[in-house]
C-alpha cells in the first residue's frame, strides 16, 4: 500500500516538474518576444489607433480645402465637365501635369486632381461647381499620413524599417500564443485572475492581472489586427499575394476580358497608387494606337459611369502614347470595389475587375483590410479597432511595471533557462515550424539562437546579465 502510495506521488511529482519546465521554456520565449516588440506595439498601437479615425480628423482639418457649399438652385448646382476642372487648374499650375482626378460620394466635397510640379507630387481641390481652385496638399503630408509612415515604415522608412514593423507583428502572434499557454487556468475555478482582474490585490500579482486579463479578453482582436495587416509586410505580404496569383484565388484570369491577354512590364499598383489590394498586381493593358484620336477626360467618365462604377473613384490619366485610363475605387464597402483598364483611344474596357470576381483569398483579404482600417461597419469599427489599440498600450505598459518590479539589480531579470534540454528542443522545434509560416520570425529565432549559443553565452559579464534571474 505504501509502495503504491510513493509511485503516485512520484508519479505526480514527475508531471508537475514537467509542466513547470514548459512553463518556465514558454515563459523565457516570451519574456523575449516580449522584450523586443513592445517598442514597436507601443508605435503601431499609437499610430493606427490614429488612422482609425482618418476621415473624421482630415474632414476637421482640411474643411476648406475638402468642403464647398452646394448651390441651392439647381441649374448653378450642376457639376462641371471634368475637363473644365482640369483646365482651371492647369491655368493656377501651367507647369503642373495633371495624372488624376478623384470624384467622391458627398455633393458637398470638391474634387481632387493629382498632380506634379517641379518633381512635386500634390493633390488639388476645386469646386466642381464654381471652379474655383481652394488651394493643394503635397502627397505624403498631411496629418495622417504622419501615422501611416509611423505605423508601416516607422517615420525612417527604408526595407529595415519595413522589416522591423513585420517583424514586431510576427512575434505578437508568438506573444498572444505564449502568453495564452502561460495564462491558462491550473488548478483554479475562480474567475478573479482569469477573466476578471483583482483589483484589490497589490504588487506583483496587481499588475500581473492587469496584463494577462486584459490581453486574454482582446487576444483575438489583436490576432485579427495582426493577420490584416500582413498583406501589406514586405515578406509575408509577398507570399500572400503570390499564393493568392498562383492559385487565381485573388483575381481570376478571365478578368482580363474576352480578347487576348495584354503584355505589359507594369502592375496596376505602379500606375495607381491606393487602389484595391487584390488588383495590385493586375498587368496593365496597352491601349492600341490605329489612328485614333484619343478619348477627353470626359468620355473616360462617361465610360467609368456607363460601366457602374460607384463612388468616390479615381481616374489615372494615361502618361505615353500605349498608356490606358485607369479607373480605381476602394469603397467604403468592400463589395464596391472596382479596377477598370480603358484603351484610351477605343474606349474599349480591356480589363474590369470587380469584387464578385475575386477569388476566396481576394475577398478575405478585402473584408480585412476594411476591418484593419476601421471602414468595414463603421464607427463601431473604429472604436473597437481603438479600443483593441488602447489595450496593446496598456497590456505593454503593464509587463514594463511587471518586468521592474521582478528585476534584480544589475541583471536582465529574464526568466532563468530550463536545465530539460528535451523540452526545450521540442519548444525550439515548434518556434521554428511558426518561423516557416512567418519567414521573418525563422529567420530571428536562428540567429537569436546561434548568439545565445555561441556568442554571448562565451562572453561571461553578458551571459551573467542575461541569464541571471
Amino acid at each position: 500500500m505504501e509502495a503504491n502510495q510513493a509511485v503516485q506521488t512520484n508519479a505526480v511529482s514527475v508531471k508537475t516538474k514537467t509542466k513547470a519546465s514548459f512553463y518556465q521554456i514558454v515563459w523565457r520565449w516570451h519574456f523575449y518576444a516580449g522584450l523586443f516588440a513592445a517598442p514597436f506595439l507601443i508605435v503601431l498601437a499609437i499610430s493606427g489607433g490614429v488612422y482609425l479615425f482618418k476621415p473624421q480628423i482630415e474632414s476637421m482639418l482640411y474643411k476648406d480645402l475638402y468642403y464647398v457649399e452646394q448651390a441651392s438652385d439647381a441649374s448653378e448646382a450642376t457639376a462641371l465637365a471634368p475637363s473644365a476642372l482640369i483646365h482651371f487648374v492647369q491655368q493656377m499650375h501651367p507647369d503642373g501635369q495633371i495624372n488624376s482626378i478623384m470624384f467622391y460620394d458627398d455633393r458637398t466635397r470638391t474634387v481632387e486632381i493629382g498632380m506634379t510640379e517641379n518633381d512635386i507630387a500634390s493633390s488639388v481641390f476645386i469646386n466642381p461647381y464654381s471652379g474655383e481652385v481652394l488651394g493643394s496638399l503635397v502627397s505624403g503630408e498631411r496629418f495622417t499620413d504622419i501615422f501611416v509612415k509611423m505605423h508601416s515604415e516607422l517615420i525612417i522608412g527604408g526595407t529595415v524599417a519595413n522589416y522591423l514593423v513585420e517583424l514586431a507583428a510576427c512575434w505578437t502572434v508568438i506573444l498572444l500564443l505564449t502568453g495564452l499557454y502561460m495564462w491558462w487556468p491550473r488548478n483554479r475555478a475562480s474567475i478573479w485572475g482569469t477573466v476578471l482582474p483583482r483589483f484589490r490585490q497589490k504588487g506583483k500579482v496587481f499588475w500581473r492581472d492587469m496584463h494577462a486579463v486584459p490581453a486574454f479578453w482582446l487576444s483575438l482582436f489583436i490576432l485579427i489586427l495582426v493577420l490584416t495587416g500582413l498583406p501589406w509586410s514586405a515578406v509575408t505580404g509577398k507570399q500572400i499575394s503570390s499564393l493568392a496569383t498562383s492559385t487565381n484565388t485573388g483575381y481570376p484570369p478571365y478578368a482580363l476580358g474576352h480578347g487576348a491577354k495584354p503584355e505589359s512590364t507594369l502592375k496596376t499598383k505602379d500606375v495607381a497608387k491606393g487602389g484595391p489590394w487584390a488588383t495590385e498586381n493586375l498587368p496593365v493593358p496597352v491601349s492600341m494606337a490605329n489612328n485614333y484620336v484619343p478619348l477627353t477626360i470626359n468620355e473616360a467618365v462617361t465610360i467609368a459611369e456607363g460601366a457602374k462604377v460607384e463612388k468616390p473613384y479615381r481616374v489615372v490619366l494615361p502618361k505615353t502614347e500605349k498608356g490606358v485610363y485607369t479607373v480605381t475605387t476602394r469603397h467604403t464597402v468592400p463589395g464596391g470595389e472596382a479596377t477598370l483598364h480603358l484603351d484610351q483611344y477605343s474606349g474599349a474596357i480591356l480589363s474590369d475587375v470587380r469584387y464578385a470576381d475575386y477569388g476566396i483569398m481576394g475577398k478575405a483579404i478585402t473584408v480585412g483590410i476594411a476591418l484593419h482600417e476601421g471602414r468595414l461597419f463603421g464607427l463601431a469599427n473604429q472604436l473597437l479597432g481603438l479600443i483593441t489599440c488602447l489595450g496593446v498600450i496598456g497590456i505593454v505598459i503593464s509587463s514594463f511595471v511587471m518586468w521592474r518590479k521582478r528585476k534584480p539589480q544589475a541583471k536582465l531579470g529574464s526568466p532563468t533557462p530550463s536545465k530539460d534540454k528535451h523540452r526545450t528542443r521540442v519548444v525550439f522545434v515548434l518556434m521554428l515550424v511558426m518561423g516557416v509560416l512567418m519567414p521573418l520570425v525563422g529567420i530571428s529565432i536562428i540567429v537569436v539562437f546561434v548568439l545565445d549559443r555561441f556568442v554571448l553565452s562565451r562572453i561571461k559579464p553578458v551571459k551573467a546579465w542575461l541569464h541571471g534571474a
